[in-house]
């Protein structure tokens, strides 16, 4: 059974804890202690309150659900010490010196680093970007002000941009983004709204190119406790995780 190391105890946390199955959770860290030890007690594993400690203990991939700072801060370390990582806060990748970086490390020392689809749909088939230019690609999202953390009494456009540059601004809000641009090999287009009147995040995705066009519109569930998380985002990474022993890859 595979065994994970899980960094950052907040809401995505949470909901991979209650939902372990074809894995198992033997470590959490958390800058708030308190909150790893939440994590220990629905789950059984041992809560840590030195990353130092935690790195060390027997597991053999960090799940990061915890923000772009800590993928920065950690992430060479993990790789370091022999282990695969899973990262939800994508937008770290967005500098390519890092990024550069965190690849250089896991050929190092022969691991994998995984982007799991996050709160979108598609993001397979847009790996063909790197085989087949596109003419367009943008993602026009729209979420509520609460998820935003903004005052606003109705709709209006905040951010028009590449997604390299959305992430500074709204670093937990539009990692999906940078997940597209990954795939594609070039940074996507952004659209960011709010909207007092949706109470889910939308999420609509425009790509041409010479294979075509397509449109994908997802309209998902913000997370139970947490408006700015979108909860097909946490499931996206239990899909990822029950599916890593599976001798069966499907998908691009």
């Amino acid at each position: 059974m595979l065994r994970i190391g899980l960094l950052g105890c907040g809401n995505i946390g949470h909901i991979i804890a209650r939902h372990a199955g074809r894995f198992t959770i033997k470590a959490v860290y958390d800058q708030v202690y308190e909150r790893a030890r939440e994590i220990e007690a629905i789950s059984g594993a041992t809560a840590y309150q030195e990353f130092d400690s935690f790195i060390g203990a027997e597991f053999d991939i960090v799940v990061e659900a915890a923000s772009v700072s800590a993928v920065r801060r950690h992430a060479p370390d993990v790789l370091a010490h022999g282990k695969d990582m899973v990262i939800m806060s994508v937008g770290a990748l967005t500098d390519p010196g890092f990024r550069n970086l965190v690849r250089a490390k896991a050929r190092e020392n022969d691991r994998k680093v995984y982007i799991p689809s996050g709160a979108i749909f598609g993001l397979d088939n847009l790996k063909i970007g790197k085989l087949s230019a596109f003419s367009k690609l943008l993602l026009r999202t729209t979420k509520s002000p609460a998820a935003l953390g903004i005052e606003a009494d109705e709709r209006r456009q905040i951010f028009a941009g590449k997604a390299n540059e959305c992430i500074k601004s709204f670093p937990k809000n539009v990692n999906v983004s940078v997940a597209m641009s990954l795939a594609a090999g070039m940074d996507a287009d952004v659209e960011l709204f709010v909207d007092p009147a949706v109470d889910q995040n939308v999420h609509e995705l425009f790509i041409e190119g010479d294979f075509g066009e397509t449109y994908i519109r997802v309209t998902n569930m913000p997370s139970p406790d947490n408006p700015a998380t979108s909860y097909l985002a946490a499931l996206s990474v239990l899909s990822l995780l029950e599916k890593m022993d599976d001798p069966i890859v499907i998908g691009t």
